[in-house]
């Protein structure tokens, strides 16, 4: 990965454990197979770019600009995605293992999180409007003054989300999952 500007490129099964990769740019990349675990990727900007079974687990993404990045059976545990650059932040998981991530008050209108794990995630201060969560566990994911309108959580589990603490005007949900809602009240629901 030579050079301050990559496009169009593909890399295959790059292992960049815990080294530093910054102030570069990637347009329209795609990589596949790479293992970036505990690396440093701050600084970058992915435009149009997607990962496909790559490692990011605890990858640091401090002032990186993620616009338009797919993610695809990728493993993007602990990421703090709230690092990120705010201007035209676009992302989307497909099939990944997202727990322990953040997105703490990012504006991510119309994301798609598709079979993912997003265990303990931090949502918290979110605008997630007209988001899906399509199969997604979200055990333990904080939900908190974080903005749902129209989000599709319908094929969601074992979500606790407190009604009163978030925005949920015309969030879709199924009748299994009003449980989910209600947790605060400690009440039996059979």
């Amino acid at each position: 990965m030579e050079g301050t500007l990559h496009q169009n490129k593909t890399f295959e099964k790059i292992i960049f454990t815990e080294k530093e990769l910054r102030n570069r740019e990637f347009e329209g990349c795609t990589f596949i197979g790479c293992d970036f675990l505990n690396s440093n990727l701050s600084g970058n900007t992915f435009t149009d770019c997607t990962f496909i079974s790559t490692n990011l687990t605890m990858v640091k993404l401090q002032g990186t600009s993620l616009k338009n990045v797919h993610f695809k059976e990728c493993k993007v545990m602990g990421v703090d995605f709230s690092k990120c650059k705010d201007f035209l932040f676009s992302v989307s998981f497909d099939n990944c293992m997202a727990d322990y991530t953040s997105f703490a008050a990012k504006k991510m209108a119309k994301t798609k999180f598709i079979n993912c794990s997003m265990k303990s995630a931090q949502l918290a201060g979110a605008d997630l409007t007209s988001a899906l969560f399509d199969n997604c566990n979200l055990d333990s994911a904080v939900f908190n003054k974080t903005i749902l309108n129209g989000a599709d959580l319908t094929t969601a589990f074992n979500f606790t989300i407190d009604p009163e603490m978030n925005s949920l005007k015309k969030a879709k949900f199924s009748t299994g999952g009003l449980s989910g809602l209600l947790t605060k009240y400690d009440l039996l629901i059979e």
